[in-house]
Order: structure tokens, then sequence, then C-alpha cells
């Protein structure tokens, strides 16, 4: 214990030193929690022209610096931009992966304990070189020995697990620091960053998870000329490691090797907005991970070029209502219908029920005109959606943190499509992909295919209603409907309602007591004596313990 006490305060004097050095607390408040930082700028000289940076770069070369577990923390809260300002999230985005290889006879030793097996049962080959290297995993190719096929083997690096831990319960000591000294911290939020970091991250330990979700992407896109994505080899595949098929491209950021292959970028750029709309719109799973890292471009068919998908660990996912809103905005912002678009924002709950759509509708307006006004290719849906939803966040409404990854991911995307055709009008490219999805979703033929898949439930509980029914219609005739509410508050607030009700009952009768023994008191002094007076007073004490009882406050 007195150990990672030590550990912990080192590791708090480690952060300290980088963000003077980084000059943080110039910029942000957040950097001032630690205490040392006044003394030890006065100590400081400035050798790497940190003053000159601006502060996203300040905060992406200290993160560096810390190590690859704050470079992943780094990449995470870059997702959130309805917590950052826009010139932070950018310089957060360019964070990358840049961590030394562990050594290759220990990856060996690791998939062999998760296997339970010698390497070579399961391998005819496995190199020990990596091909890749990051914070969490990396990635070595391998041959199977079944078939000979080419796979790859991602596995987890050693000791990940605790080395998270232990920099998570740094982090969260911290955020608890910041909640509590930080002026603005109910709108930063720092507690839950924390925890938002801490689920994404345990979620990138589960490598059964990450290939769960390339299984279900494969599936989505089985045969299709757009997207590739490489099959998982599950017999081979456990927690901490994942083979699946190796696959050959060009990287989507080697736009020389791209040039020279004769691809079709005009082509490329449209895929890559139509498979966007399609992942989210059609599926609802789309990849939210897609820097040029994770994609490569197939060899064969330069004219029709296919995407090939890596990393599955960050996917995004949208609940029914947000996906139907979402499809509803992108097709008012088409035909900028600004009343649509607010009203829409409030039935979706992206805002709060007491604006006035008219209000709203202004605010839209302001937020939008000014893009419109500008020539359709050089509009950004991104950017309109990011300016929209922070709107909402003007209204204290908090977006949720899935419609934030989508609109990070479709930034990514429109990025994307305009560094590979600076002139693609995204809209038209949009916009007939989105109509065609809405059409066949929300089309009778669908509705019809609902109702079958409903069919089942529905005549299994059919039997019930007619007694339902009758049940209900008899009590409404004989005035017996009652409002049943099952919430402990409420059961709480009643039983409270009930107890204050039987002590003003009780102290109303004993004040009465008293009154009626006062009266025969004086009456019995000053008329006739048909009641003793240790009678009056007996009554009188009575009342009175009756009342003092009836006021006392725990009495049930």
């Amino acid at each position: 214990m007195r150990f990672k006490s030590i550990q912990a305060a080192l590791s708090v004097w480690r952060i300290a030193r980088v963000l003077v050095r980084y000059r943080l607390d110039e910029v942000t408040p957040a950097a001032r929690l630690f205490t040392p930082l006044t003394w030890m700028r006065a100590l400081s000289v400035d050798t790497i022209g940190a003053a000159t940076m601006k502060r996203g770069e300040r905060l992406r070369r200290a993160l560096e610096a810390l190590g690859p577990i704050f470079v992943k923390f780094g990449q995470v809260l870059s997702t959130r931009r309805d917590l950052l300002p826009a010139d932070v999230a950018d310089e957060l985005e360019q964070l990358q992966d840049r961590v030394a290889p562990f050594p290759g006879v220990q990856a060996r030793a690791l998939i062999e304990a998760e296997l339970g097996a010698k390497i070579e049962q399961h391998y005819a080959f496995f190199d020990e070189t990596p091909l890749a290297s990051a914070s969490i995993a990396q990635v070595h190719a391998a041959r199977l020995k079944e078939d000979g096929r080419d796979v790859v083997i991602k596995v987890l690096r050693p000791e990940i697990g605790e080395r998270i831990e232990g920099d998570l319960a740094l982090l969260k000591t911290i955020a608890r620091i910041a909640d509590r000294r930080l002026p603005q911290a109910q709108r930063i939020r720092p507690i839950d960053v924390v925890a938002e970091i801490e689920r994404t991250l345990l979620l990138e330990l589960d490598l059964m998870r990450e290939a769960a979700n390339g299984s279900l992407l494969r599936r989505n896109w089985l045969g299709s000329r757009e997207l590739y994505v490489p099959e998982m080899i599950w017999p081979l595949t456990k927690t901490r490691m994942i083979t699946m098929e190796r696959v050959y491209g060009i990287p989507l950021n080697d736009i020389e090797s791209l040039r020279a292959a004769g691809v079709d970028f005009e082509r490329l750029a449209k895929r890559a907005i139509q498979l966007f709309y399609t992942q989210v719109f059609r599926d609802n799973f789309f990849h939210a991970d897609l820097h040029p890292g994770n994609v490569l471009i197939a060899r064969e068919n330069p004219a029709d070029p296919k995407f090939i998908a890596l990393d599955f660990g960050i996917m995004g996912t949208l609940s029914p209502t947000d996906q139907r809103y979402l499809a509803e905005n992108f097709t008012a912002m088409f035909t900028q219908d600004y009343r649509r678009i607010a009203e829409l924002h409030i039935e979706a709950g992206w805002m709060p029920a007491h604006v006035r759509v008219d209000d709203l509708e202004g605010a839209v307006r302001g937020v939008c005109e000014p893009y419109f006004t500008r020539p359709l290719s050089q509009i950004s849906l991104g950017e309109v959606l990011m300016k929209l939803f922070g709107v909402a966040h003007q209204y204290q409404l908090i977006i949720q943190p899935q419609l934030i990854l989508l609109q990070k991911t479709l930034l990514n995307i429109e990025g994307l499509a305009r560094t590979l055709f600076p002139t693609l009008d995204l809209w038209a490219v949009a916009k007939p992909v989105l109509a065609q999805i809405m059409a066949e979703k929300y089309s009778v033929q669908a509705a019809a295919r609902e109702i079958r898949t409903r069919l089942p439930s529905w005549i299994q509980n059919a039997p019930e209603i007619p007694r339902l029914l009758h049940e209900y219609l008899k009590q409404g005739v004989g005035g017996e409907h009652q409002l049943r509410m099952r919430s402990p508050d409420i059961e709480k607030l009643i039983e409270v309602t009930r107890q204050g009700q039987r002590q003003t009952v009780l102290a109303i009768l004993g004040s009465g007591l008293v009154i009626v023994a006062a009266l025969m008191y004086a009456f019995e002094a000053g008329g006739p004596k048909f009641l003793e007076l240790p009678l009056a007073t007996l009554i009188a004490a009575l009342g009175g313990l009756w009342a003092f009882v009836a006021a006392w406050p725990g009495r049930r």
C-alpha cells in the first residue's frame, strides 16, 4: 500500500513536470490543480518553444510526452467534441500511437498462454518482428497450419490491464480534485469524461468484443464492391488475442502510391461518403475510427476502388429513434427547412420540452444560413451538425455520446473525401443515398415486415385482451379506476402524508381534550359540582400527553 502511494506521488510529480514544460497552466485552469506549478515555472526554462505553440499543440505534445496510455486518453477525448473547443479537438485527433514494440519472444509467450498450446500447433509460421505496435496491442504476421492461409495476430501488450488500471486511478483522483476546484466543473464534467475514457479503454481490452464487431461489419458488407472486412478466425481468437485474415492494400494516406496505381480519386471520395451514410442509416452499425492507419485501398480494379477496413475497437450505433430523427434532420437540411429541424430537435428529446419552436427555429437559422450561402460543394454536414449540437448545449442539454461520436466520424469522412477530391459536392453525393435508404427503411413493405416480425407475440397475448378490456370497462362503469404508482419515492411520500394526517388528527383530539378539561375545571369552580377536580385534571393531563405524542416527529 505504501509502495502504491509513493508510485502515485511520483506519477503526479511526472505529470506536473510535463505540464510546466509545455506551459499548460497558461492556457487552461485545469493545469493549475497541481500546486507545485507556480514555483516550478519560476525554475523552468522554455527550451522547446512552448510559449509560441497554440494551446491544442501544447496539449497534444504533453500527452505524447506522458506516454502511450495518455495518448490513448487523448484519442478517446478527441471524440467528445461537446466538451472541447474545436481547435483542441482537431489537434487531439492527430494523436497517433507511436509506441516501441515489446519483444516478439514475449508476444509468442502471451499467445501460447491464451491458446494453451505451443504456437507451432496452430501456426506454420510466426514472425516475431511485429508489423505494427500501438499503446494497447501489437500485430504479428503468421500463417495457419491447417490451410496455409496468411493471417495476422493482434495481441495485447503485457501487463497493459494493470497499467491502465493504475493510470485510471490517477486520472480519477485528478478528476475529483478538478470537480471540486474548477469554477466551470459542472459544464466540463471531469468525472464523466474520465468515466467515458475508462469505458472505452476497458472495451478495447476485450479483443473478443473487437473481433465480434469486425465479424458483424463483414457480414453487413459481404460480397459488396465497396468495402471488404477481413475474416475472423474464431478458434484462434481469445480475450487477449485476435487471429484474422491478412489483407493487402495501399494505405489511404499514401496519396502518391494511390495515384501511381491509377485509383479513381473522385469515385473513391464519393464511395467514402456513401459508405458512411449506408453504415449509419441502413445497418445502424458504423466504423467510428476511420483514420488513415485503419483503412487500406485494394489494388485490384483501381477504376472501381474498394475500401478495406481494419481495427474494430470503436464502433458506433444509434437508437432507432435517434436514427430516424437524424435522418430526417439531414433531409430537412437538404431542403433548408429550419422549422422542421427545430421541431425534430424537440421531438427527439435533444432540446428541453419548454423551449419554444419559434425561438429554436431562429437559433437554427442563425447556425445554418451562413453555410447555405456558400456553394454546396463547400458545405460540410459535419460542421453544421456540430453547430446544431452546440445550440442544444447552450440550452444545458447534454447530447448523447453516440451522437457526438457520429458527428466526429462524419467530420473525418468529409475531410477524407475532400482530401481525395477537393471539389467534391458532399450534399449531391449524400442526398440520393439517404433518400433511397429512407424510402426503403420506412416504406409500406418495411412496415409489413415489422408487423410479420411482431405478429407471433401479438397472437400469443391476444387471448388476454378481452378479459383485460372487460375488467377495464367494469371498473370504469363502477368508478373504480385507480392510478397505481410503484415508485419507492412516491410510496414514501404517500406514507409521510398519511403519517402527517394521523399526527394532525391526534393533535386536534388531544388539544380538544385539553380545552374540554379546562372548561370543565372552570365550570366546576364557578358552577354546580357534578364533576370532581381530580377527574378534570386527569383529562387535561391525558389530553396534553396525547397532543405531545401526536406531534412527535418520529412517530409512525
